[in-house]
């Protein structure tokens, strides 16, 4: 089982994330196609987040499949349905 931050079975963080603070999350990590670290994902957002709110949102993103947080930093694992298809599409059947 993947280790995860536990943010979520703890308090929650004095700020909530709203829905355009998660996407802009996924959007960063989507586009930077590479492990990064959580100084480095810091430094990428457009807009600060609050350390607390952000391992709150990355907590979220691991429970859901979308990333995976290793040692050397988060990585976006989620291939959208598009994406699938191509990749169905190019596969050679069984």
């Amino acid at each position: 089982m993947a280790k995860t931050i536990q943010v979520l079975e703890k308090e929650r963080p004095a700020h909530l994330p709203n829905l355009g603070t998660v996407l802009m999350v996924e959007d960063t990590l989507k586009d930077a196609g590479e492990v990064m670290t959580l100084a480095e994902l810091k430094r990428r957002l457009p807009r600060k987040v609050m350390h607390e709110t952000l391992l709150y949102i990355l907590d979220y993103l691991q429970m859901s499949g979308k990333i995976v947080l290793g040692t050397k930093g988060v990585l976006w694992v989620f291939a959208e349905r598009k994406e699938l298809e191509k990749l169905i599409k190019r596969g050679t059947e069984v």
